[in-house]
């Protein structure tokens, strides 16, 4: 099976910007033992800007672009070392691809990055791709690395695309301010009631919330690619969806 998974700021970081050491571990290993298993594997790892935060010793996240894409600069690094350093001890390389909007948006391009990412997969390496937040501009102000993990899932025909944030899925209100909401297990269409209720749920760390999720759903339905969205917080999940249990919210046009 080919998988992308797309984990997001939230899910690398503590609140403080600095890596989540543990969770990326786990992390790291439960990918690689899902490509020892067989399957291919591209991940779409959002986290530069906030690791640049913690590595500055900022105090927050800067709202300027020139900052924003310094702060990129300095956490692609540690994000990419960090990376290398993990994988590299269960025997798996990695390879970096650094994309943005004019290489999604160009044919030429959209179809150079495609044939890498293919040529990276037949040699067994597993690509990791961000945003170019470092030359990017409206790039960084949407944030949406849900949606180019949904074109690259597009792209290379991939069988599903894992959403991995801080929310357990689609829930039928925000949980935060509605403790009895319930989480949607299964959606089959994105109509005005599914985008309705995600409109009002979003993430504290990341800049996407369940909204670009919601996108890039409408990208892998188009393509007949499954895609689920589940919480990071538990590596675990990992192994859970691809054994077919009922985690998170999963966005396919097949009943389950």
């Amino acid at each position: 099976m080919r998988i992308v998974i797309k984990i997001g700021t939230s899910t690398l970081a503590h609140p403080t910007g600095h890596l989540n050491i543990r969770r990326v571990e786990q992390l790291c290993r439960i990918m690689s033992d899902i490509k020892n298993a067989g399957h291919e594997l591209i991940l779409v790892s959002s986290g530069a800007i906030g690791m640049g935060v913690g590595k500055l010793g900022l105090r927050e996240r800067p709202k300027d672009i020139p900052s924003k894409q310094a702060a990129a600069a300095v956490g692609q690094c540690e994000l990419m070392y960090t990376y290398d350093k993990l994988f590299s001890e269960y025997h798996h390389t990695v390879a970096q691809l650094l994309i943005t909007g004019d290489d999604t948006a160009s044919d030429t391009r959209r179809f150079n990055f495609t044939n890498t990412l293919n040529r990276l997969l037949e040699l067994g390496a597993l690509p990791i791709i961000n945003e170019n937040d470092t030359v990017a501009t409206d790039e960084i102000v949407i944030g949406d690395n849900d949606t180019l993990a949904a074109i690259v899932a597009r792209s290379v025909h991939a069988d599903m695309l894992i959403l991995l944030s801080d929310i357990d899925g689609l829930y039928t209100a925000d949980p935060h301010t509605h403790p009895e909401a319930k989480l949607l297990h299964h959606v089959a269409k994105i109509d005005d009631h599914i985008r309705e209720i995600a409109g009002i749920s979003s993430s504290a760390q990341g800049t996407g919330g369940m909204v670009t999720k919601l996108h890039a759903a409408d990208i892998c339905l188009g393509c007949g690619c499954k895609m689920v969205i589940a919480n990071g917080n538990n590596p675990g999940n990992l192994y859970d969806i691809l054994e077919g249990k009922p985690v998170g919210t999963t966005f396919s046009e097949e009943r389950l």
